[in-house]
């Protein structure tokens, strides 16, 4: 189905703008995640700090839900020097190990193979630095357990020393 606005399309949702600040996630009745699960982990990590985008609101209209968050304006990583780079990804790591402390695991750095669209389409630079997207599956590990969640956060850690070389030495 086409929808006005539309700025991206996943394998389970589309993006739509709603304004210069806020964006949707169209949450139809086949969808893959609740709305109401990745409206939670939204809200659970922006407790913790700023790296995921912010939740809003949830709006709900005759066919669809609709997951509302702060837009983020994607930046080019090329346009940046190296040094600013390698700045940039260590915060993004210290950001992350501190959702990590504090029981939350993102779950979805690196795409898995056979999906399309970039290997790191989640991981999203914008003018304040390195910010996470799509929620969905995250984890809390309140909810997962500790031996479930420790072994996300070491799969996750892999993926991101494999991001280091593609955000930074490209």
């Amino acid at each position: 189905m086409k929808y006005p606005r539309e700025l991206s399309r996943g394998n389970n949702n589309v993006v739509i703008a709603i304004s210069k600040t806020e964006v949707g996630k169209i949450f139809t009745p086949d969808t893959r995640v609740e709305v109401t699960v990745e409206a939670r982990n939204m809200q659970y990590a922006n407790n913790i700090n700023g790296l995921v985008v912010k939740f809003i609101r949830i709006d709900i209209d005759d066919t669809n839900q609709i997951l509302v968050m702060e837009r983020l304006n994607i930046l080019e990583p090329r346009t940046l020097e190296k040094e600013i780079r390698e700045t940039i990804y260590s915060v993004f790591v210290d950001e992350l190990a501190h959702l990590h402390k504090n029981g939350f695991c993102h779950r979805d750095i690196k795409r898995p193979s056979g999906f399309g669209g970039r290997p790191y389409d989640n991981v999203i630079l914008t003018e304040s630095g390195i910010r996470l997207i799509d929620v969905g599956i995250s984890a809390i590990k309140d909810l997962a357990g500790n031996s479930l969640f420790d072994n996300y956060i070491k799969s996750e850690m892999k993926e991101v020393e494999e991001f280091y070389e593609y955000f930074v030495n490209q």
